[in-house]
C-alpha cells in the first residue's frame, strides 16, 4: 500500500536573498530550453539546487523574457514542477506516482494531466512503468503549454527499473517537456546517446566552480571581509 504524498517534496527551493548572480549559467539554462534533458552533475557543495531554484524563479515571473530561445515557443510562460528524490524513490510505483503527482499539480496547466496513469500506478497489480508514462506523454503532447521537471538529487536512485522508466520518458519525450535533472554522479540514462543527437545541455563541476570576478564578489559584498 502506498504511504500517502509528501507534498514539501513538490516545493521548489527559494533562492537566497544573498545569492549571487550567475548570469552566464543562466543564460546556457535558458539556452538549453529546446533540448531533452538538462543535466548538473557535479559533487556536493557545488550550487547545483541552487542554481536550479534561481533560474526557475526568472523563467517564471510573468511577462519577464530573459532570452528568446525560452519565450518564442508559446505565448505562456514555462510552467514548473520540482520533485525533490530520496531514498525510498526507488521504488519503481513510488517514482512514478511522485514524478506524476509532481506534473498534476502544476498550477496554470490549460488541462489535468496524469490523472489516469496516478488511478494505474495505484492499482493493486499496476501495469509496466512504460504503460503508465505512454498515458502521461500522450496528454502533455496534446498541450500548448511548456513544461519544465526538475528532478533534484537523482544521485540517491540506484533502482534498474525507475533508471529503465526515465529512459523510456527521455526516448519519447514530447516537445512540450524539458527535463532537468540534478545529481552528484551521472546517471545510466544512456547520457552519451543524447549527447550526441544533441539533445543535452550538461553543467559540470568546472562549469559551477566561481570565476576570480565571483570569488570577489563572494568574499567582499555577500560576506564584507573587505580582502
Amino acid at each position: 500500500m502506498l504511504s500517502p504524498i509528501l507534498v514539501t517534496k513538490f516545493f521548489i527551493p527559494q533562492p537566497r536573498s544573498e545569492l549571487i548572480k550567475r548570469h552566464c549559467l543562466l543564460e546556457q539554462l535558458d539556452e538549453g530550453l529546446h533540448r531533452k534533458l538538462t543535466l548538473i552533475s557535479a559533487p556536493a557543495g557545488f550550487g547545483k539546487t541552487t542554481l536550479v531554484s534561481d533560474w526557475i524563479a526568472n523563467i517564471q515571473l510573468d511577462g519577464k523574457k530573459r532570452s528568446q530561445s525560452v519565450n518564442r515557443t508559446s505565448g505562456n510562460k514555462n510552467r514548473v514542477a520540482w520533485l525533490s528524490l530520496d531514498e525510498d524513490d526507488n521504488d519503481p510505483v513510488r517514482f512514478l506516482t511522485y514524478l506524476i503527482t509532481a506534473l498534476n499539480r502544476i498550477p496554470g496547466l490549460e488541462t489535468e494531466i496524469g490523472v489516469g496513469a496516478l488511478q494505474m500506478a495505484q492499482a493493486p497489480q499496476p501495469p509496466p512503468p512504460q504503460t503508465i508514462l505512454t498515458a502521461v506523454i500522450n496528454e502533455i503532447a496534446m498541450i500548448s503549454n511548456k513544461i519544465v521537471l526538475v528532478i533534484d538529487d537523482y544521485h540517491l536512485i540506484d533502482s534498474q527499473p525507475v533508471h529503465d522508466a526515465l529512459i523510456f520518458l527521455l526516448e519519447n519525450l514530447p516537445p512540450q517537456l524539458h527535463l532537468v535533472i540534478t545529481t552528484r554522479e551521472d546517471p545510466p540514462l544512456q547520457i552519451s546517446r543524447l549527447r550526441t543527437r544533441g539533445q543535452l545541455n550538461e553543467f559540470r563541476a568546472v562549469h559551477l566552480r566561481f570565476s576570480t570576478a565571483e570569488i570577489d564578489e563572494f568574499l567582499n559584498q555577500i560576506m564584507g571581509l573587505g580582502l
